[in-house]
């Protein structure tokens, strides 16, 4: 329905989307007058017809898509799956467990430069000639375990040449010196030889919490924390007192508070 449509476009706005287009399909064999859409006048009918095939659309299909950047659309249309699939109740009982690999390695910030997805310590998956010719392209040795929707590990083969180091702090912007002063214990070390090696953290409690049904994680976490951060077996955060600062070299400063001057004017109704 319309309602539907105009909640699932709000919806996505959560995500930074800035709309929801969408193409009822009432007659496939009708690229005219058989699509109902606000946009679809403005898509010549090569492009109607691509966008059924690309989709399989049928006789009563509802196709949603997005223009904008690629992280927002993904990120509003992948949220938006999901929601439509619980709303709809596709969602079976079933287990299906499912590795996700191939990650990009680095995505364009704002600037224009490239940001690690991962961390810059990531192995990509080609030549260090082909990474820097390339940024874009490149695909890193990252991995994630997901569960029904749910992640629960996540990892990655690490960088173990200073060679392929030193060309990824090169896309990130780091200049030669700034790699010396802040990682040059890694760049030698990776420089005398490092095996190749990675790793995955799994979480235990995030499996436990999917078997038995739990809406919360703090459900099946022996101690769980409250919203507040606080632990309501141990009173944790508790006081800490002058002599214990002292021993840890630590010392509080109290903020000041913004002091407001005399001859501030003050407006009211």
């Amino acid at each position: 329905t319309r309602k539907q449509i105009d909640d699932y476009t709000k919806f996505v706005g959560i995500y930074g989307a800035k709309g929801l287009a969408y193409i009822k399909v009432n007659d496939k064999s009708d690229l005219e007058e058989g699509l109902q859409s606000p946009i679809v006048k403005n898509l010549p009918v090569p492009v109607r017809a691509a966008i059924l095939d690309r989709v399989g659309a049928e006789n009563g299909d509802l196709i949603f898509f997005g223009a904008d950047k690629h992280k927002v659309v993904t990120e509003a249309l992948g949220a938006l799956r999901c929601k439509l699939g619980a709303d709809l109740e596709l969602y079976t009982c079933q287990w299906a467990p499912l590795w996700v690999i191939d990650f990009p390695m680095f995505e364009e910030d704002d600037k224009g430069g490239w940001t690690s997805i991962h961390h810059p310590f990531t192995s990509p998956s080609c030549s260090p000639e082909e990474l820097v010719a390339s940024p874009g392209d490149a695909l890193s040795r990252a991995y994630d375990l997901v569960l029904n929707g749910t992640e629960l590990g996540g990892g990655s083969v690490r960088i173990h040449s200073s060679t392929m180091q030193q060309a990824v702090f090169k896309i990130l912007g780091i200049s030669p010196e700034e790699q010396r002063e802040k990682f040059g214990f890694l760049l030698d070390a990776l420089a005398y030889g490092a095996p190749p090696h990675g790793g995955l953290a799994f979480g235990l409690d995030r499996l436990i919490m999917l078997m038995v049904g739990a809406s919360s994680i703090r459900d099946v976490i022996a101690f769980p924390k409250t919203q507040s951060a606080a632990c309501v077996m141990t009173d944790a955060p508790g006081t800490v007192d002058e002599l214990q600062l002292r021993d840890l070299h630590i010392r509080l400063r109290k903020k000041e508070k913004a002091v407001v001057a005399e001859d501030t004017p003050e407006y009211g109704m």
